[in-house]
């Protein structure tokens, strides 16, 4: 195979690279030693210096000559007006890359980061790394004068491969710091459900490497406030906030209420206002702020709260002057948002939907009520089996979803005679369920939310919602699906010549996607 020519692209070092009259063949300067190496032949050394230090530059293209004859050196003059500023260096060393034509069948390409300033150097490691320069990083450095002379001037050069799937152990830490990080947001849960795993792996990328607010949806008690409050952990832990997390459910203020909760006060603002009030943004700045229900606000509140996020500035109520505050935005919610807020939304499924999960999670709150506790409950095979299996079966509706099996677990750990649950304590929980989920619960929204995924439940008007909870409470009483049609069409059947209200109904739950079935439960 034919060897290929080495093509260097570096900086003059106006310090490192200086020196006069013979004395400077004693001194080690990176832009010559590069040059000076046995084992590396430098077929072209593309040098890019500042006007300025033209003399400089001939210079070092004069003794490259001396030292390599076979090397091509080719001046490019760059102006950086402040080599420290990165924004102009990126942009520079960009433009300068996109007008090099590469070989990548007969050079090797060599980007030396040992001479200019250290942003400059961050700039062509980013350049090399995003193969805008194809090859790899070259490093020079002195030696000790003790080895002698010739290898001091010429020092000693390391080539630096940014390829790192090259590297099985790099490539491997990485993979195992990426599983760690997601099993940290599942709470180290050894989840099973394939789509909820898929789910989290998406929301660890975006948290990870957005700072845009988050929305998750699904129903009460699905694990939307420990999720955020992972995603703080885990942000934390990557030192990419380090203010609080704060939290509020936005169901339990309104009006005056809202805007001073998360946006302060100042005194006097309205009755009752005795003092100054930070507020909510305040308190999550440089941290995360996780607001639960986040759809009950109004449109003013957000708004407010899309500004907030945007430009880093708000006014509390009745106040004239802004005040700052950089935050990350968590919210739970199955409403309709301002398109600005509404950028990554994630739909956490309820237990039902993940019932191959049902059982590391009961594992998951055994540990948990252990460390609440300090003493350690199991289950017997018997009791565990019998509870794993009415747990996933149809009967169970887990309407609390995780709230449910946590109340569930702490129940029958409390029961249990000498830390052991047994069959007992698991035939007593599981007629308790029964009775807790026979009962009315009163709660229309919830009971829709048991039918009805999120994304469904948004579109369905505010009328239709009523409409329908009052179909679904005639259907859970009535034995048959002709004894609920008669009751729901009582008055306009007697206006039809052929009356099927069995027929009617079952098209009326179709509009839903639902059937006669899934409304008994």
């Amino acid at each position: 195979m034919t060897q290929k020519d080495v093509v260097v692209i570096g900086l003059l070092g106006p310090n490192l690279d200086s020196g006069d009259g013979p004395e400077r063949w004693d001194r080690w300067r990176p832009s010559v030693a590069i040059c000076q190496q046995e084992e590396l032949l430098v077929r072209r050394y593309e040098l890019i210096y500042q006007q300025r230090y033209e003399k400089l530059a001939q210079q070092i293209v004069g003794d490259i000559r001396v030292v390599s004859p076979e090397t091509d050196v080719r001046l490019t003059a760059i102006e950086f007006h402040d080599p420290w500023d990165l924004e102009e260096v990126y942009g520079e060393l960009l433009d300068f890359a996109k007008q090099q034509q590469f070989d990548a069948e007969r050079e090797d390409v060599l980007v030396h980061i040992t001479t200019g300033t250290h942003v400059q150097q961050i700039c062509l490691f980013l350049l090399t790394e995003a193969r805008y320069f194809p090859g790899k990083l070259i490093q020079t450095a002195m030696v000790s004068n003790h080895r002698g002379r010739e290898r001091e001037v010429a020092g000693w050069y390391r080539v630096i491969d940014l390829d790192l799937s090259k590297y099985d152990r790099i490539a491997s830490r990485f993979a195992k710091e990426r599983e760690q990080s997601v099993t940290f947001l599942k709470s180290g849960i050894s989840t099973r459900n394939k789509q909820f795993n898929k789910l989290i792996d998406r929301i660890e990328e975006v948290a990870i490497r957005s700072r845009n607010p988050i929305l998750l949806t699904g129903p009460t008690g699905a694990g939307k406030s420990r999720l955020a409050k992972r995603v703080y952990q885990l942000k934390r832990e990557r030192h990419q906030v380090t203010g609080d997390f704060v939290e509020i459910n936005c169901a339990t203020i309104r009006g005056d209420a809202a805007m001073s909760a998360l946006f302060g006060h100042v005194k006097g603002a309205f009755t009752g206002a005795a003092k100054d009030r930070p507020g909510l943004l305040r308190a999550a700045n440089n941290g995360l702020l996780f607001l639960d229900e986040i759809g009950e606000l109004g449109l003013d509140e957000q708004t407010m709260l899309l500004r907030a996020l945007e430009e880093k500035v708000f006014l509390p109520l009745g106040g004239d002057k802004e005040v700052k505050s950089e935050f990350q935005l968590i919210a739970g919610t199955n409403r309709d948002l301002l398109a600005r807020i509404n950028l990554w939304k994630f739909r956490l499924p309820s237990l039902k939907d993940r019932a191959e999960d049902i059982e590391p999670n009961l594992d998951f709150e055994l540990e948990e009520y252990a460390a609440r506790h300090g003493s350690r409950v199991t289950f017997s095979r018997e009791a565990r089996a019998k509870f794993l299996k009415f747990a996933v079966s149809g009967e169970a509706r887990w309407q609390g979803n995780f709230r449910d099996l946590n109340s569930s677990i702490t129940r029958m750990a409390t029961l249990a005679p000498g830390g052991r649950i047994s069959a007992e304590v698991v035939e007593e929980e599981i007629e308790r369920l029964r009775e807790q989920w026979a009962e009315p619960s009163g709660d229309e929204e919830a009971s829709l939310e048991l039918l009805l995924d999120a994304d469904k439940l948004e579109s369905v008007d505010l009328f239709d919602r009523m409409q329908l909870n009052a179909v679904i409470k005639i259907c859970r009483e009535s034995a048959t699906l002709s004894e609920a049609g008669r009751k729901l069409f009582a008055t306009s059947r007697e206006k039809k010549k052929t009356a099927n209200d069995a027929d009617r109904l079952r098209k009326y739950l179709a509009r839903f996607g639902l059937s006669w079935q899934e409304v008994r439960g």
